[in-house]
């Protein structure tokens, strides 16, 4: 066999653990939480969630998995020798820079989602879960992800990392989701969230506020919410949107062609009773 073919296999092999630990982590964090809650939601708002999360997790991967995973690598191994970083050598250094990269990329299509409203109504379908819980990382529009797949062969293009690394970075990222996301208690959270996204730094990303959830978009390092100025540690009193929500997969998919404005506006011709 080639020397080729053995860096393939081996980078297929470790892809393979990695996401392997990936879909494990889902799972012991599910039983922490279901044995530990950080907070606790009614049954109703906690299984709406659960099912509509891993509804969206199937539909979306049904239409998505091999188009997310397929156009990275393909594209990656098409531009690799091409970005900013093609001429390193592969190894640490190279990894390192790469994820850091990933993870600006990643921290700044998430505060244009949340800035510009044609984005933000497909990206309010994650925010819009009544309960915060691991599987809320599930919940997503297919046309946000979409979205997303497209902007990441961008960046990767711009910055020239083999497809192996690329699908590595993105399943550590994963994780990651599951993580951050997951309704638990995690011990010395206060330290290690100096560092890395934890739960308690991503609840109030969750807020029913505005101005509270418009902050803390990190997904792994702490540091891009730091050198921005959108970090906020708080307690937020209610997770979900206010004026809209959804209960089953189908209102999930229509609520991103529904805008608070439209909402807003609709209330505003009804008449209202006298106080």
């Amino acid at each position: 066999m080639s020397e080729t073919g053995i860096t393939t296999n081996s980078g297929l092999i470790f892809n393979e653990v990695l996401f392997g630990f990936a879909i494990l982590a889902f799972f012991v964090l599910l039983a922490i939480e279901k044995k530990k809650p950080y907070r606790i939601f009614s049954p109703k708002i906690a299984k709406e969630s659960f099912v509509t999360n891993t509804t969206a997790f199937l539909v979306n991967n049904l239409i998505l998995t091999v188009l997310r995973a397929s156009s990275l690598f393909l594209v990656a191994q098409q531009f690799s020798s091409y970005g900013l970083l093609s001429r390193l050598d592969d190894g640490l250094i190279k990894g390192i820079l790469a994820f850091a990269f990933f993870d600006l990329a990643i921290y700044s299509w998430h505060v244009a989602s949340h800035k510009y409203e044609w984005l933000w109504r497909f990206h309010k379908i994650h925010h819009c879960d009544k309960s915060f819980n691991v599987s809320t990382g599930f919940r997503f529009h297919v046309f946000d992800l979409l979205l997303e797949i497209l902007y990441k062969c961008v960046f990767v293009v711009v910055i020239g990392v083999n497809a192996y690394l690329v699908l590595s970075i993105e399943i550590i990222e994963l994780f990651f989701i599951f993580f951050h996301h997951a309704n638990i208690r995690v011990p010395n959270e206060d330290m290690i969230s100096q560092v890395i996204i934890t739960p308690s730094l991503h609840r109030p990303h969750h807020s029913t506020l505005r101005s509270e959830h418009d902050s803390n978009y990190g997904i792994v390092l702490a540091i891009w919410d730091r050198i921005f100025g959108t970090r906020k540690e708080l307690v937020p009193e209610n997770i979900g949107l206010d004026l809209i929500e959804a209960e089953n997969f189908i209102q999930l998919f229509s609520l991103a062609f529904i805008t608070e404005r439209s909402v807003m506006k609709l209330l505003s011709w009804l008449p209202k009773g006298k106080k």
